[in-house]
Parts: C-alpha cells; sequence; structure tokens
C-alpha cells in the first residue's frame, strides 16, 4: 500500500503548496486553474470522486457574486485537500 500511495501524497503535497501560494498572492485565475485541472485530476485518480466534484463545480457552475465568496470557496477546497492528505499519509504508515 505505501509504495501505490507514494506518488498520490507527492502529487497532493504539490498541489496543495501551489494553491497555498496563489491564495497568499491572491492570484485568483491560477487558483482556477490548480483548482480545475489539477485538484479534479488528482482526485479522480485518487478516487476522491466528491472532491474532484466540488473543484469542478467550484469552476463550472454559477458565477461567483464576488471575489470573496470565490476565495471563500478556494479555502474550503484547501481544508478539504488537507483532509485528504492526511488520509492519503495514513494509508502509508506501517500497521
Amino acid at each position: 500500500m505505501a509504495n501505490s500511495t507514494a506518488p498520490l501524497q507527492l502529487g497532493l503535497e504539490d498541489i496543495l503548496g501551489d494553491m497555498v501560494h496563489a491564495r497568499r498572492n491572491g492570484d485568483m485565475g491560477r487558483l482556477a486553474l490548480l483548482a480545475y485541472c489539477e485538484v479534479r485530476r488528482w482526485a479522480r485518480q485518487a478516487g476522491e470522486n466528491g472532491l474532484a466534484d466540488r473543484s469542478t463545480a467550484l469552476i463550472t457552475r454559477n458565477p461567483h457574486a464576488s471575489r470573496d465568496q470565490f476565495m471563500e470557496q478556494i479555502d474550503g477546497l484547501i481544508n478539504e485537500l488537507e483532509e485528504a492528505h492526511t488520509r492519503v499519509v495514513s494509508q502509508q504508515l506501517p500497521r
């Protein structure tokens, strides 16, 4: 199990780092790209279908009322990614 989750963990850590950096800099375009392309791709590979659906909906569904609303939803997505990271890491720990 550890060998199969290592690439998932590394990919997720890269995405999380990119998301946090873009969020800190307020780069909405980069956040949208990461959410739609990278988060969705990773979530599908990891079998996190709910996360994949939420990242898609964040970008493709109704327009956001404001920049603040979009950033709040990005913050929620980052929190979900951190929770997924905890799950992936726990799968790698020896039992």
